[in-house]
């Protein structure tokens, strides 16, 4: 029996480990692959202590500060579902390369963070990794001087703006709106590139993905309402994320996003079931205050562990 699990593989579950481990608590985390939303961004200047530095080197850099604990994650997890049992305990249901595996613990954390939302339009399962993509960091080096497409209005569409800008032969960018969501910073930037180079088109509506084998094409509504089509090899989809929360018990409390709902401590409805970072209905989806959370969630358990004895 473990006094604590911890459930989720980025800053969230790193922070929660760090301080599992200086606790001296029995305890795990597990993950599907290590990194998370953070190995996906791009250039990253906010993260106090780092300078300017990237989501890979980031992720790097969180997985080395656990293995300074002996807190090495267990990768490859993939967890089905949370159990609360009578005794107080949870039961963890998930599979490791397809086979069934449990795990018992006084106390889990929630750390899944979030998937990126789709378009769903036609043509988009269809091309999914074949044009179509959901990380600009990911797969932006493959469509170097090739005609690219970015759909999104906030953050992670300006990056990937930018990215694409530096090398791709052209970018669109199709924004449902009638201006940028984002970081005034980040629409300055995008603004400063070569008109020639970064093309945007506000007020468009998305339509179809189309193509062959792979991506030749994508087909929106301007504002007016006539159906247009831009020619491009690639497009990559930033219109924000689902969190993870399928795990929990059904009774878990969550807002109307499907976001687990936490108290200052981060606290579940249910006593001994925590959740951190971008899962939560946490207003701020920064990678800073994903690892506060966790920090606090691990925090809080210890509390709860300490009144069980």
């Amino acid at each position: 029996m473990l006094d604590l699990l911890i459930i989720g593989g980025s800053a969230a579950s790193t922070a929660a480990g760090i301080y599992a481990a200086r606790r001296g608590l029995n305890f795990k985390i597990i993950t599907k692959e290590f990194g998370g939303e953070v190995a996906t961004s791009g250039e990253i200047g906010n993260y106090p202590g780092t300078g300017m530095t990237d989501g890979i080197k980031l992720a790097d850099q969180f997985k080395e500060h656990l293995k300074l604990y002996k807190a090495d994650p267990e990768e490859g997890i993939e967890v089905a579902k949370i159990t609360k049992q009578e005794d107080g305990t949870f039961a963890v249901a998930a599979k490791k390369d397809g086979a069934d595996i449990s795990y018992q613990a006084k106390a889990v954390i929630v750390a899944t963070g979030v998937h990126p939302r789709e378009l769903s339009i036609p043509g988009e399962k269809e091309f999914r990794n074949k044009g179509v993509s959901y990380c600009t960091t990911c797969d932006g080096p493959l469509f170097s001087g090739r005609v690219t497409t970015v759909v999104g209005g906030g953050n992670s569409a300006l990056e990937a703006g930018l990215m694409l800008a530096d090398i791709a032969q052209k970018v669109y960018v199709i924004n449902k709106n009638a201006a940028f969501k984002g970081d005034d910073v980040l629409i300055k930037n995008l603004s400063l590139k070569s008109k020639d180079k970064v093309e945007i088109i506000y007020e468009a509506q998305t339509m179809e993905i189309i193509g062959e084998q792979f991506v030749t094409g994508i087909k929106y509504k301007d504002k007016d309402g006539n159906e247009k089509e831009v020619k491009t090899d690639g497009i990559f989809v930033h219109i924000g994320m689902i969190p993870n929360s399928g795990i929990v018990p059904d009774n878990v409390e969550k807002n109307p996003f499907g976001e687990i709902k936490v108290n200052v401590k981060c606290e579940t409805n249910i006593p001994g079931l925590y959740a951190a970072g971008d899962v939560t209905d946490v207003p701020f989806k920064q990678i800073v205050i994903a690892a506060g959370q966790g920090t606090t969630a691990t925090l809080s358990a210890v509390e709860y562990l300490n009144r069980l004895q």
